[in-house]
């Protein structure tokens, strides 16, 4: 299979497209967490939060420490800007398609208007 991307934003678009691990995101935008905290107001298992918090760790999306039994989560370093430019191009290139495709509506519409009026 082709690579078509570079692996961290394979890395990233993973684990940007789970809603808990996207929840997870804002509430660390908001303040740390441990990873306790999360699974309670996820609603799920320890297990299964870390499970996701390792996802958005390999990503460089989150940061965790140990401290003592407790392993708190922030914000990682990594800025999403590879992924924002990938995004803006491919954002860019169908708004030319969606300005050319409105210019061939708006000629169809003279040509149309003056075909009907050469009829009366």
């Amino acid at each position: 299979m082709v690579q078509y991307m570079e692996p961290i934003l394979d890395a990233t678009f993973a684990a940007i497209s789970d809603p808990t691990r996207r929840g997870v995101l804002e509430q660390l935008v908001r303040e740390d967490a441990s990873i306790t905290d999360l699974a309670e107001r996820f609603h799920m298992t320890l297990t299964g939060m870390k499970k996701h918090v390792g996802v958005l760790e390999q990503a460089g999306l989150v940061a965790t420490e140990k401290v003592g039994r407790v392993r708190t989560c922030r914000l990682g370093l990594h800025t999403l800007d590879k992924e924002a430019e990938w995004i803006e191009r491919y954002r860019q290139l169908w708004a030319e398609r969606f300005d050319e495709l409105d210019k061939i509506v708006e000629e169809l519409k003279q040509k149309e208007k003056t075909h009907g009026q050469k009829k009366k």
